[in-house]
């Protein structure tokens, strides 16, 4: 009865033991696998399929002046603000990466995951934003106008906060921290007076607005990798203005994610798209208990 104790393999022979290691190793993997999976689906889970419900919220400047608060505009404090509440209620911040590898591989998202987003790659992001990001350890998504980091990163600019766009070098240093994520925001398509947004003219032939809107965008992809090192994988629609033609169209030169501005909350699922993505405008002038609030009850309702 004493030599029970030993090892069962102790009684076999070496082949033996090896077929019985392998048998053993691949069980333990088998295991292992399928305790990830049940943690996906647990804390993913909803209804008994996996799912995540993810807030995006969507900003645009940020200045130093109350007075300037408006549907587009907030302040530095009340943005620091918000970055408090997130945290003191448990929500995480994700960038359009982080969605994509729950898709494509399963990795789970925070328990409360969360978005921030900024539309047109202010200086202000750079000069407010991106140093609240770093002391709350919350990440952001910015989307960047490529003729406007263009002008701006000419030598003899002088920065602004009213009124200026960052730099590629600024824009290369928030990306490299890993607090900024970049998305297309087109390259000279950010215009209301020319078309809308990225839409066709009425009278354009179709032909030529593909020709056109293809080539700004890959425009835009090839100034990112030239001043950052790499490609967006996600393009954000100028002014939220999309059709079925331009979808189509933007749609085909590989972005994973794409960002509008019809509000609500994204409820995902490993097959759901991750195009045209919901976010709540942060409106300068709307209090915060009632801006959040209205998440909240949208969560709880979904």
């Amino acid at each position: 009865m004493i030599k029970m104790r030993r090892s069962i393999t102790g009684y076999l022979s070496p082949k033996t033991k090896k077929h019985g290691f392998f048998i053993l190793s691949v069980c333990l993997l088998a295991c292992v696998l399928n305790g990830m999976a049940m943690h996906y689906q647990t804390t993913a889970g909803m209804g008994g399929k996996a799912c995540a419900k993810v807030p995006i919220l969507m900003y645009h400047s940020v200045l130093d002046d109350a007075k300037r608060e408006s549907k587009y505009v907030i302040t530095p404090a009340d943005f620091e603000k918000d970055l408090q509440y997130l945290k003191e209620n448990g929500f995480e911040t994700v960038t359009s990466k982080d969605l994509i590898a729950y898709q494509e591989n399963r990795i789970a998202l925070p328990d409360k995951p969360v978005m921030i987003t900024f539309d047109d790659g202010y200086y202000n992001t750079y000069s407010y934003v991106y140093p609240l990001l770093k002391k709350y350890e919350m990440k952001a998504v910015l989307a960047v106008v490529g003729k406007y980091a263009d002008a701006y990163s000419q030598e003899g600019e002088v920065m602004n906060n009213n009124y200026s766009h960052a730099t590629w070098q600024m824009l290369r240093e928030m990306k490299e921290s890993g607090y900024v994520e970049l998305a297309n925001h087109s390259y000279d398509m950010h215009d209301w007076s020319k078309r809308k947004g990225i839409l066709r003219k009425s009278g354009e032939e179709a032909a030529h607005y593909r020709e056109i809107l293809l080539a700004d965008i890959s425009k835009m992809q090839e100034r990112l990798k030239q001043n950052t090192g790499k490609a967006a994988v996600a393009f954000t629609y100028p002014f939220g203005s999309v059709n079925k033609e331009s979808r189509g169209i933007v749609e085909r030169t590989g972005f994973k994610v794409t960002y509008g501005c019809e509000e609500g909350v994204n409820i995902l699922t490993p097959e759901s798209s991750l195009k045209e993505l919901k976010r709540y405008n942060r409106d300068g002038n709307e209090d915060r208990t009632v801006f959040f609030e209205k998440i909240n009850k949208a969560l709880e309702k979904s």
